[in-house]
């Protein structure tokens, strides 16, 4: 008779096979050196138009120098959660200017946005609650709407008609959640809509603005910058330091009552080592880079709208987005594996992405811009773009 082991293997080979199948295995690329317009992978230099590095921060050279600093002076880990002894001055002061640069009264580390959604969710909503979220939303989000406890629904994306229709269930609270600028679209969510409608209805909003902070709105304070909304439309706002900020970790701003709530309550708080005293100087002097260096997000602007009109020329099927993410649609996860692979033979990297992570038939490449990259690496991309969809159409 066989093993367990050897029973619990071959079930998983199957899953495994299946996904090869399908089109839909994953591997992992090997990366040396530091996030760039250029990254050296499986040793070999390519233009990168994969990362989320949106402002070209994550290898700074003043980041660098707050996190050796920070390393001499604290060590490399923290030793224990926020509530035991890993809470730094260095914490404490990026909370602070965290909150004083999206405006709000306080603002609260977690390790990354994963756990500041579910966190957030397992402290606002229960049982008899009720959770409304936009379909296409991020899977953290969506996970956490699973975990809450709360009947969890998820709307038509960025439609604030379907919401208001879910919004007549009866519930003793409800909290909608929706993504600011949408991870594998780069569409913004109509948050002036949903706001209202979450408003008339006496429901709560909270946005995810992982790929809103830093690059959108006059001063990078996100999408709700951009759409002029506050903590009286938005209760709740949820921001990622690994993106636009160049470093790690996630933060949740808001009222003084949320925040001491979420101390005193969120599991993905109280029980995880907090993030290194070295990471939070580093985003620190980020948050300063973001505030004094406009000329990042002007940049990034103006390579975006040189790529939208260049795609346009060429008609490529690019998503309607004005944000960094800019999607190649393609259909079938076969087809973007085949094109993601074609552009790498042109020193293009920018992996296929498969179903789940989006819906079946809508596989894409989702091309990332950043302020790192120049205008002669738009027109190499988009030439290489023309030539592999012409040879593989």
């Amino acid at each position: 008779m066989s093993s367990a082991a050897q029973r619990l293997d071959g079930l998983l080979r199957g899953d495994l096979e299946a996904l090869h199948a399908r089109s839909l295995y994953r591997v992992r690329c090997l990366v040396d050196g530091p996030q760039g317009a250029e990254l050296l992978v499986d040793g070999r230099r390519y233009l990168n138009f994969s990362s989320n590095d949106y402002l070209g921060l994550a290898a700074h050279p003043v980041l660098r120098e707050a996190a050796r600093h920070a390393l001499h002076k604290y060590g490399v880990g923290s030793g224990a959660a926020h509530l035991i002894t890993g809470h730094t001055r260095a914490h404490a002061a990026l909370e602070e200017e965290l909150a004083a640069f999206v405006q709000r009264p306080r603002a609260l580390l977690f390790s990354s946005g994963y756990m500041a959604n579910i966190g957030l969710a397992g402290v606002l909503v229960s049982r008899g609650d009720c959770i409304l979220e936009d379909r296409l939303n991020h899977a953290s989000l969506l996970d956490a709407g699973l975990l809450s406890g709360a009947r969890f629904s998820r709307y038509a994306h960025a439609d604030p008609a379907a919401l208001r229709e879910r919004l007549t269930r009866p519930a003793k609270r409800t909290l909608v959640m929706t993504d600011g600028v949408f991870s594998m679209d780069g569409a913004l969510a109509p948050l002036p809509a949903l706001a209202r409608t979450a408003e008339a209805a006496g429901a709560f909003l909270m946005v995810d603005d992982a790929h809103g902070v830093g690059v959108f709105g006059d001063h990078g304070r996100g999408s709700l910058e951009h759409f002029a909304l506050g903590m009286a439309e938005v209760p709740v706002l949820m921001g990622t330091l690994g993106k636009a900020l160049g470093t790690f970790g996630a933060f949740v701003a808001g009222s003084d009552a949320l925040i001491e709530s979420l101390i005193q309550r969120a599991r993905t708080y109280i029980y995880t080592t907090a993030p290194p005293a070295c990471l939070a100087e580093a985003t620190r002097a980020a948050l300063k880079l973001v505030q004094v260096e406009s000329w990042r997000r002007e940049h990034l602007f103006r390579l975006i709208q040189r790529f939208r009109s260049g795609a346009a020329a060429l008609g490529l099927p690019i998503m309607d987005s004005i944000s960094a993410i800019q999607p190649l649609l393609l259909g079938e996860a076969r087809k973007a594996l085949l094109i993601s692979d074609k552009l790498r033979e042109h020193g293009i990297f920018a992996p296929a992405i498969r179903p789940p992570t989006v819906p079946i038939g809508h596989a894409r490449m989702r091309i990332t811009l950043t302020a790192a990259h120049r205008e002669e690496h738009i027109d190499r991309l988009l030439a290489a773009l023309a030539q592999v969809i012409q040879d593989n159409s």
